[in-house]
């Protein structure tokens, strides 16, 4: 009899740390790897934030935090949140979290029963599956098509909705896709969601920042304000301050959800990093610039990472339009055979070759719930984007 439960048995790895693993290795054994599977930015944490932390510090601001988070912080959160979904959440309905991960599980955590259901339109972030299964639920997978820019429709989602579906979970802008819901896409679920009470929705904005368009971020909570008495939303400072390793998300809703997941997280994690949630404070109340500083940046590396990547006959590309990722279709490949004579049967023998054939590491479409596909991250610099999708380009050539 395995030690290991049923449970844990039912999820995997995060692709992510074990492509991590394996370029680590490569580069042990002397190779050169160009790295492209990174889900965050390159750029240093701005100089205010960090200054901001080591005044806490000096401070002594290093004991243990309110379990919820920081009062200050949580009224800085207040203010975002206004700003970001037109809803004034008093602070008692935010919480502060090890990241916008912990407060994702939380909210499964606290709400799931055995069988719920969880909508989730692929391509997914990898861990939203695994989250739900681990709390006991069952995800449902909808699957989007680069037809619709990889965004979910109404009518999958009415079709998807059963009396047992307890949440939706959105991620706009998507990792992987950098798919933006506007204004009438966000008008239409809303209005699906209107007609099934029962159903929650959770929005996962932790890129929200990070949008090359003309026209703002629009959360859905701005077109449907009705549907804040179910809706959780989630965000953090790691993606568009450069803040991964602080760990700090956040999250708001009802009262009573907000209620139930402080009390996981007071048997869990308590209180996320006193230090973390200084710099979080600095980061939402100072001089916003470096944001746009980095969407700018960004933007140019998509640019470059798109363009070149469309010299590639056989890749279909949708251009993102936010986050820091592309996610080529490359089933046009799929059945071609390499130098040395194997075949190329899926998405992951594609990565695979391009790891070993081109030194160059992406993630398989597979993990993201859309095999045939491939996801390449552009916070990376632009000589290294430039190199890799040479090398890919150049690797794809080779096969026949």
């Amino acid at each position: 009899m395995s030690f290991v439960s049923e449970r844990v048995r039912r999820i995997k790895l995060s692709p992510s740390v074990a492509a991590r693993a394996i370029i680590a290795q490569l580069r042990e054994e002397g190779r050169r790897v160009i790295d492209l599977t990174i889900g965050e930015p390159d750029f240093l944490t701005p100089e205010f934030i960090r200054e901001a932390a080591k005044a806490a510090m000096d401070r002594g601001e290093t004991k243990y935090p309110p379990a919820q988070g920081t009062a200050p912080l949580r009224r800085a959160i207040r203010a975002r949140m206004l700003e970001d979904t037109g809803q004034d959440y008093p602070v008692n309905q935010i919480i502060v979290s090890t990241g916008a991960k912990q407060v994702i599980f939380n909210a499964l955590a606290a709400t799931l029963n055995d069988g719920d259901e969880v909508i989730i339109p692929a391509p997914f972030w990898v861990s939203y599956p695994d989250m739900v299964i681990v709390n006991g639920g069952k995800p449902v997978i909808v699957a989007a098509t680069p037809e619709t820019d990889y965004k979910l429709t109404p009518e999958a989602l009415e079709a998807a909705i059963t009396p047992a579906t307890k949440w939706v979970l959105m991620n706009s802008p998507s990792n992987p896709t950098g798919a933006i819901y506007s204004c009438d896409d966000w008008a239409r679920l809303t209005a699906v969601l209107a007609r099934h009470p029962h159903v929650w929705l959770m929005t996962d904005d932790i890129y929200a920042r990070l949008n090359f368009t003309d026209t703002p971020t629009v959360h859905p909570l701005q077109v449907e304000p009705a549907l804040a008495s179910r809706t959780l939303a989630i965000n953090g400072v790691s993606k568009a301050y450069a803040m991964t390793g602080w760990r700090i998300g956040y999250g708001a809703g009802p009262d009573e959800l907000i209620k139930a997941m402080a009390i996981v997280q007071s048997q869990s994690t308590s209180g996320a990093s006193s230090v973390g949630q200084a710099a979080a404070l600095a980061a939402l109340t100072g001089d916003q610039s470096c944001v746009q500083i980095f969407a700018d940046r960004f933007r140019e590396r998509r640019n470059a990472a798109v363009a070149a990547l469309q010299k590639v006959p056989e890749l279909k590309v949708v251009v993102p339009e936010g986050a820091f990722y592309v996610f080529p279709d490359c089933s046009a490949l799929l059945g071609k055979k390499t130098p040395g004579g194997d075949v190329i049967a899926t998405d992951t023998d594609f990565t695979n070759y391009l790891l070993r054939e081109a030194g160059v590491a992406v993630i398989d479409g597979h993990a993201y719930g859309a095999p045939g596909t491939f996801r390449l991250s552009f916070a990376a610099a632009l000589e290294d984007i430039a190199a890799g999708c040479e090398s890919i380009r150049a690797a794809c050539a080779k096969l026949v």
